[in-house]
């Protein structure tokens, strides 16, 4: 891990670019974490658009969780970015477009081309990312990981014994075999739908939160689109790591 860059933002939270091997990553941490008492972590995953693309969003995140005294870091998901292009990924994603676009029913054999390879590769990269960080004075546990892709935090909560709660944002297509993983999570869980989300399945969302196998777990559900996500579910994410977390 190697930090190519850094800014103080104006509410004091420090950003940290840094490469971890060839992989591009941010971490922010709180205006005062001094290394006598390291901040506890948050993940902060991201959809597959790119990490410039994505920093507003994520940079708003980040600066949430620091007032909470959290530090946060992402990194760029493969075939992401200014990572190498991943040709089968995106003709995957060509497929999913095509059908959506036609009408059709997006068949799980699309799905599994379109996920299953991007989180099998990605979730490795996220253990050494969290290796990494975890190694720093102004860092500990525990840990929590938040938003993204769900089907990268079912696969990191349950391989991931460091990860102690997760917020997932039931938005994105889930394999069939993430939901039998879904069952061996025992974390708690803080789960966001947008019940009119034009590009998710409601009932297979609905399905996988009744699979998810921890004992706390929580469902809420907005009105609204994929991009409507209220301002109120971020304040309601916070209270829930700030629970778990601290």
């Amino acid at each position: 891990m190697r930090f190519t860059d850094e800014q103080r933002l104006d509410d004091g939270v420090l950003e940290r670019e840094f490469t971890l091997g060839e992989i591009p990553g941010i971490l922010w941490t709180p205006a005062s974490a001094p290394a006598s008492t390291p901040a506890p972590l948050i993940l902060l995953g991201q959809p597959p658009l790119g990490l410039r693309r994505m920093y507003p969003r994520l940079v708003g995140r980040a600066r949430r969780a620091a007032a909470d005294g959290f530090a946060t870091a992402t990194i760029e998901l493969p075939g992401s970015g200014d990572r190498p292009r991943w040709p089968a990924v995106e003709q995957a994603r060509a497929d999913l477009r095509r059908a959506i676009a036609a009408g059709e029913p997006v068949g799980g054999e699309i799905v599994d081309a379109l996920v299953l390879p991007l989180i099998d590769q990605a979730v490795p990269e996220w253990q050494a990312a969290l290796d990494a960080l975890l190694a720093l004075p102004e860092i500990g546990g525990p840990v929590g990981y938040s938003g993204g892709l769900i089907s990268l935090g079912i696969r990191l909560a349950r391989v991931e014994p460091r990860i102690s709660a997760a917020v997932l944002f039931a938005g994105s297509f889930v394999p069939r075999a993430l939901f039998e993983e879904a069952r061996q999570i025992t974390v708690p869980l803080h789960v966001l739908l947008q019940w009119d989300d034009e590009g998710n399945d409601r009932q297979a969302a609905l399905d996988l939160f009744d699979a998810f196998g921890s004992e706390e777990k929580s469902l809420h559900a907005h009105l609204g689109g994929h991009t409507g996500v209220p301002e109120s579910a971020g304040e309601g994410a916070a209270q829930f790591f700030a629970r778990h977390l601290k």
